[in-house]
C-alpha cells in the first residue's frame, strides 16, 4: 500500500475512460464511486472474510471455558473364549454384548492458558477489524486518486481538441489563400503539419483517458462499456497553501489510521501468545465423571419352581449292601433379563480428578515460549517499518505537494503571459506582419502552458488528499 502511494505521489497523473453499465447512472460523483467500491471491490471483501474468520476463532476460544460431554455406544457378538461381562467369568460360547458410557470432563486449572487464549483471540479479532477499517481507508484513498487521474486526463483531452480547432481556423484560412496563390505556400504545409501534431496528441490524451476509467472500473470491480461522466470535485486548489506540517500529518496519521492500531494489536496477541506457551509448564488439573452400563445376552434370573429328590451319586453300606444317597435339591427355572433391564440394573458411575504435570515433552514447551517471542519480535518491527515507511511518504507527499502549488502559481502567471503574447502573434500572423514560426511558437507556448497548469492543479489536490488520508480524513 506504501509504496503505491509513494509512485501514485511521485505522479505521472495519466488517465482514461469507458465505462457503463445498466445499473448504475450515466455520471458519476467521487462520493458514489467510493460507495460503490466499498460495496464491490474484492480485496474489501477478503477482509471481511478474515474478520468473520477471527470472530468464530474468538467465540471458539470463549467454549474452550465450557466442560467436554460425550456419550459412547456399541454392541457387537463374540464367539469363543472370553469374559461374559454380566458375571465375569469365563466363557467359551457366542455372546452378545453392548454397552453405554457418558463422559465429562472439566478443566480446572491449565496455568491460565485458556484465558489467555481468549485474550489473544479478542486482540486479534480487534486487529482483523482494524485491518477490514485499513482496507477501506486504502480503498477509498485508490478511488479517490482513480477519480482524479480521470478528471486531469479528461480535462488534457478538452484541451487536445480545443487546440486542435485553433489550429483548424488557421488552417482553412490558410489554405484558401494557398488556392488562391496568395503568401508563402509554405505557411500552409507548415500549418498541415502542425495540424497533424494536434490530432496525434489528440490520440494520446484520449488513449489516456480511456485507459484510466479502464483501471478505475477494475478498481470498482463493476463492469461497463459505454462513456460516462464524472463530475467535477469542488475546489480543486485553494488560494492559500496547505497549512498543517509534515509532523502535523504524521502525529494525525499516529492516531487515526487504522494500519498502525492493527499493528499494535498484533503486538497485543503476540504478548498473550506467550503467556498462553508458557502454560504448557505448569500442571494441569481437570475433574472427570462417568456413567456406565452394559448388557449380556447370557444374563439370566432363576426362579425356585419346587423340589426334588436326587442321587448324590455317593453310596452307604449296609450289611454288605450298598445303598445310594439322596438329597432334597430346589429346582430353578432361567429366564433371560431384558436389555433395558440390564442397563438399568447394571448402572454404576465414577467421578475424580486428574493432575497432569509437564516433566519432559522433548522442549516443546520451551521452543514454543522462544517462537512466540519471535513473533512478538516480528509484530514490533512490522510496527516499527510501517511508521518509518508512513513518515517518509507523509514527508515526500507534503514536499510533493508545496511543489505542486508553487508551481500551480507560477504556471498561472506563465498561462496569462503566453496568452497575450499568442494574442499579439495571432494578430500579427493574420495581418501578414509576423512570420507563421512565430505564430507556431507563440501557439505552442500557450497550449503547453495550459496543459502544465491543469496538470498542476490537479497535481496539487492529489497531494492534498493523500495528506488528507494520512490524517484519517477521506
Amino acid at each position: 500500500m506504501i509504496k503505491r502511494i509513494i509512485i501514485l505521489s511521485v505522479w505521472g497523473l495519466c488517465s482514461s475512460l469507458g465505462f457503463g453499465q445498466d445499473s448504475v447512472p450515466s455520471s458519476f460523483t467521487l462520493e458514489e464511486c467510493i460507495t460503490m467500491a466499498i460495496e464491490n471491490n474484492l480485496d474489501l471483501k477478503s477482509a471481511e472474510l478474515r474478520k468473520k474468520s477471527s470472530k468464530v476463532n474468538y467465540k471458539q476460544s470463549i467454549n474452550e471455558l465450557l466442560p467436554n460431554l460425550n456419550a459412547n455406544y456399541n454392541i457387537g457378538v463374540n464367539d469363543g473364549r472370553s469374559i461374559d461381562p454380566f458375571t465375569n467369568s469365563y466363557i467359551n460360547r457366542e455372546l452378545t454384548f453392548s454397552n453405554l458410557g457418558v463422559n465429562l470432563n472439566m478443566t480446572v486449572f491449565n496455568g491460565f492458558r485458556v484465558l489467555n487464549s481468549i485474550k489473544q483471540s479478542k486482540f486479534n479479532l480487534r486487529a482483523a477489524e482494524m485491518e477490514e477499517e485499513g482496507a477501506k481507508q486504502n480503498l477509498i484513498l485508490d478511488v479517490t486518486i482513480g477519480y482524479i487521474q480521470i478528471l486531469n486526463s479528461r480535462d488534457a483531452f478538452e484541451l487536445s481538441k480545443a487546440r486542435l480547432k485553433t489550429t483548424e481556423v488557421q488552417l482553412k484560412r490558410l489554405e484558401a489563400n494557398y488556392k488562391e496563390g496568395v503568401g508563402n505556400p509554405a505557411d500552409y504545409t507548415d500549418m498541415k503539419g502542425q495540424y497533424a501534431l494536434d490530432e496525434v496528441a489528440i490520440i494520446d490524451a484520449e488513449n489516456n483517458f480511456k485507459s484510466a476509467v479502464l483501471d478505475f472500473i477494475r478498481l470498482l470491480n463493476i463492469e461497463g462499456s459505454s462513456q460516462k461522466q464524472f463530475n467535477n470535485i469542488s475546489g480543486l486548489i485553494n488560494s492559500e497553501k496547505y497549512q498543517l506540517s509534515a509532523n502535523d500529518v504524521y502525529h494525525d496519521a499516529l492516531q487515526n489510521l487504522a494500519t498502525f492500531k492493527s499493528r499494535q494489536l498484533r503486538i497485543d496477541a503476540a504478548n498473550k501468545g506467550i503467556k498462553v506457551a508458557r502454560a504448557n509448564y505448569l500442571p494441569e488439573v481437570s475433574v472427570f465423571g462417568q456413567l456406565n452400563t452394559n448388557y449380556s445376552s447370557l444374563a439370566e434370573t432363576f426362579t425356585e419352581t419346587g423340589t426334588a429328590i436326587i442321587e448324590t451319586g455317593d453310596f452307604v453300606t449296609i450289611n454288605n449292601q450298598d445303598f445310594p444317597v439322596l438329597k432334597n435339591e430346589t429346582q430353578f427355572e432361567g429366564k433371560k433379563i431384558d436389555y433395558m433391564d440390564q442397563f438399568d440394573n447394571n448402572l454404576n458411575t465414577v467421578v475424580g480428578i486428574s493432575v497432569q504435570m509437564p516433566l519432559f515433552n522433548g522442549f516443546r514447551a520451551k521452543n514454543n515460549v522462544k517462537l512466540q517471542k519471535i513473533q512478538l519480535e516480528e509484530s514490533q518491527l512490522e510496527l516499527q517499518n510501517t511508521k518509518l515507511l508512513f513518515k517518509q511518504s507523509i514527508q515526500q507527499a507534503h514536499n510533493n505537494m508545496e511543489t505542486a502549488y508553487n508551481k500551480y502559481h507560477v504556471l498561472l502567471e506563465q498561462v496569462a503571459a503566453f496568452e497575450e503574447s499568442y494574442r499579439v502573434n495571432e494578430v500579427r500572423f493574420n495581418n501578414g506582419v509576423s512570420n507563421i514560426v512565430n505564430y507556431i511558437v507563440s501557439k505552442n507556448n500557450m497550449d503547453n502552458a495550459k496543459l502544465n497548469l491543469s496538470r498542476a492543479k490537479y497535481e496539487y489536490l492529489l497531494r492534498v488528499k493523500v495528506l488528507d488520508f494520512y490524517r484519517g480524513i477521506y
